[in-house]
């Protein structure tokens, strides 16, 4: 054996003893982090200043049914000008109770529709903003046709962008919804896809104004730099708090997009790219996008040993991502499998009685495939327009909606039957 020999075997094994003792420090400090309870405020020490309060005070200060809103100001959000932020005054002068941020509200519309006529529209907009004691703001997104296709733009995103000016008036309903940014201290990671960044907005400008000290990371996914929401306020922030790290996304850059200037990461928002930029602490994650990045991204960051009360989200529209153990909504049942075979759906107003069929996926679409009319508004749990009551039976929710129905009573579009059910329609 020569002396160079000898030397690469020398090196080989201190390589290989390295190696194995780096694994099992790492294996070690991983199940520590895994074994990390969330981290809270210390005995006796207050919450964080202006930190929102529980769900329940939030409701107590909310209003009943619709307030009327005046738009203050209007404000195009993005270079493509398919983004406009809506800055809402209550017309009464009366003080706007506080709101968790991350929650939305619900709008009321009349849109215009054949013959001078108006067709009611319910739809819901996440809040954009940490709660201000003067306004709301809601920013949204112009929703277009699909390519190649002739099916109409979204009707309320046009009906905001092309009818709603300053000094319009709008009827909303209270900030509400489960999805909010929690108050403790541990590190968050805010993931926001497209117009899902609205959501994100409010809970970082909350933190970074309540919580200073509080590390952020927040990953903003679109397709190229001109459908960026607010980037001068976002890279202000970025540059005013060290503890606030700003990654954007482009799946499809621009040719003046430049990378490592413009942009951290050329492709879609992936578990590869949160384990390579992310510390190794116990963070929790909120994430709003389309449901294909929720249905990506939630059973990744599981695998990756993320603990299920650290992960939160919220889908454009209802989402098929399952929690590990889903919470119940009062008066239903959590649903691990599909409903027994030979359910009766009884429709006690209009005089039907049908078989319970799988593919309508909930009570509202079947009741629209069996010729019933039901009102709806978000088709997403969130505004409560398909409230519904129930005489008899149960039913159950795959997944809790945003808005809690009245004791007795469902959401149309949000559930299924469990037993054979009578409902008050």
């Amino acid at each position: 054996m020569t002396s160079l020999s000898l030397l690469l075997w020398i090196v080989s094994g201190i390589a290989l003893q390295l190696a194995v003792f780096l694994g099992i420090r790492f294996r070690h400090h991983w199940r520590g982090y895994r074994a990390l309870p969330p981290r809270t405020a210390a005995p006796g020490q207050p919450a964080a200043r202006g930190a929102p309060g529980g769900t329940g005070a939030i409701a107590a200060a909310a209003w009943p049914g619709f307030r009327t809103f005046r738009v203050d100001r209007k404000v195009v959000e993005d270079a493509g000008q398919s983004v406009c932020s809506f800055y809402l005054v209550p017309e009464d002068g009366q003080p706007l109770p506080p709101f968790l941020p991350g929650q939305f509200l619900t709008f009321r519309l009349d849109i215009p529709a054949a013959a001078e006529n108006t067709e009611q529209l319910v739809r819901c907009y996440s809040l954009s903003d940490a709660p201000r004691p003067g306004h709301y703001r809601v920013s949204i997104k112009r929703v277009p046709p699909p390519e190649g296709s002739r099916v109409a733009p979204g009707r309320a995103s046009a009906f905001f962008h092309d009818r709603v000016t300053a000094d319009s008036f709008l009827q909303v309903r209270a900030p509400s919804g489960h999805f909010h940014i929690n108050r403790g201290g541990d590190p968050v990671v805010l993931i926001g896809g497209g117009i899902g960044i609205t959501p994100m907005l409010s809970m970082l400008n909350w933190c970074l104004a309540e919580q200073p000290d509080r590390e952020i990371w927040l990953f903003y996914g679109v397709r190229n730099g001109r459908e960026l929401v607010m980037k001068p306020h976002l890279e202000t922030l970025a540059a005013e708090h060290p503890n606030f790290h700003l990654r954007l996304c482009f799946s499809a850059p621009l040719p003046e997009d430049l990378a490592a200037q413009n942009y951290l990461h050329k492709g879609r928002i992936d578990i590869n790219l949160l384990r390579l930029q992310l510390p190794l602490k116990p963070c929790h994650f909120y994430i709003c996008g389309p449901a294909p990045m929720l249905e990506a991204l939630v059973p990744a960051l599981d695998e990756w040993g993320v603990p299920d009360t650290h992960i939160h989200f919220e889908a454009f529209g209802p989402s098929s991502i399952k929690r590990k153990q889903p919470a119940t909504t009062p008066g239903a049942t959590a649903q691990a499998v599909g409903p027994a075979a030979g359910i009766v759906v009884t429709f006690a107003k209009s005089g039907k009685q049908v078989a319970w069929q799988p593919a309508a996926n909930n009570l509202l679409e079947f009741a629209e495939s069996n010729g019933i009319a039901a009102a709806y508004g978000c088709r997403a749990g969130s505004c409560g327009t398909c409230q519904t009551a129930i005489r008899a039976g149960e039913v159950a929710y795959r997944q809790p909606p945003d808005y809690d129905p009245e004791p007795g009573t469902c959401l149309l579009c949000s559930c299924t039957p469990k037993t054979d059910v009578t409902l008050e329609a």
